[in-house]
């Protein structure tokens, strides 16, 4: 059996790639996999699969045929925030894909946000076509209801993503605290600048190594080498490619403040302390369904003192999730991998 999966992958976000290592590490084992990225060949050396150029349409028309299955893999696909042009791109391959007869799926999404009447009209005729679907948030599940659409809802499957050690990590001076910032226009310059400050003064407070972890270097790396400069103390830019490693370098570390959704995950996955800083209903619905503490970018403490003490508190105070709740986590969003089982499942002979 042969799958076509296509995601945002390949395209330098390591919370995509953890997404793309989630699913297959999840899909049956008979099942072959072919993966439409941005960047082929890293895509083939880093996960050993066949691979297509997304953009490459007639290698693409032609995997299509010779394959049974159609996956959109995890993630924010259908959304108009970012472009118009992607939401028609991701549409349109899946109802290629059903008009040919593959069996079709949408796998652990997070639908929106769908401004445009347009996108949301494309959006409930495209999911009505799978064959089926697992969504990874509540919001997601309230739309496809609206809808009257069937679904299954279930963790972010990077909760179950296998982490491995990231070698010389514990080399670093210890405490270590991580922190994943990324551009946004709601993170404006006198934002940054504060939260700047703010980490300035929480490390000369705790004497922490200060970790900075870019995870799309398009976005996040900038910002990265913006604030490493001020830092007093010991600091590292660590930029990873292996989403494992990503996730793993939260087992070496005290406590996380990230804007990154797979940020947060991760380190709460691996009882770290988290503290978020939300730009989109994503961020803020896993802040209220796990109960992280943080604030929306657009609510940010003005005073950088203010933003210092209370993470502060945190530091000294704070919880991670207990290894009960990341079970039970992890246990649920291995649902997606049966929806995988079900919907894949061989006929028995």
């Amino acid at each position: 059996m042969r799958a076509v999966l296509c995601g945002y992958y390949g395209m330098g976000n390591g919370g995509d790639e953890a997404l793309l290592a989630s699913l297959l590490q999840m899909l049956p084992s008979y099942v072959t996999p072919v993966v439409l990225s941005g960047t082929p060949q890293q895509t083939r050396d880093r996960y050993g699969v066949e691979t297509i150029d997304r953009k490459d349409f007639r290698a693409l028309w032609s995997a299509l045929k010779q394959s049974q299955v159609f996956i959109w893999g995890g993630g924010s696909l259908m959304q108009d925030a970012t472009s118009l042009a992607s939401a028609l791109y991701y549409a349109g391959l899946m109802k290629l894909a059903q008009v040919m007869g593959l069996t079709t799926i949408a796998w652990a999404q997070g639908i929106g946000p769908l401004k445009r009447p347009l996108t949301r009209w494309i959006a409930r005729h495209t999911f009505a076509g799978c064959t089926g679907i697992s969504v990874r948030d509540r919001g997601s599940a309230a739309l496809l209801n609206r809808w009257q659409l069937p679904f299954t809802l279930a963790p972010d499957p990077v909760w179950a993503l296998e982490s491995t050690a990231v070698k010389g990590l514990w080399d670093l001076p210890a405490p270590r605290v991580a922190v994943s910032l990324r551009s946004h226009p709601l993170l404006t310059p006198s934002r940054l600048e504060n939260l700047t400050q703010a980490l300035v003064n929480f490390q000369k407070a705790t004497q922490t190594c200060v970790l900075l972890v870019p995870f799309q270097a398009t976005q996040d790396l900038a910002i990265a080498q913006q604030i490493q400069p001020q830092l007093t103390g010991p600091s590292q830019i660590l930029q990873l490619q292996d989403p494992h490693e990503l996730k793993g370098v939260f087992r070496g570390v005290e406590m996380a403040i990230a804007m990154r959704l797979h940020g947060l995950i991760m380190a709460a996955a691996e009882e770290c302390r988290c503290f978020a800083l939300s730009y989109d209903p994503k961020v803020s619905q896993l802040m209220q369904e796990v109960f992280l503490p943080g604030w929306d970018l657009e609510n940010l403490p003005e005073h950088p003192n203010e933003i210092c003490q209370v993470w502060l508190e945190h530091y000294a105070n704070g919880e991670p999730l207990s290894q009960t709740q990341i079970k039970a986590l992890i246990d649920r969003a291995l649902l997606h991998r049966e929806i995988l089982q079900t919907l894949l499942a061989q006929p028995s002979a």
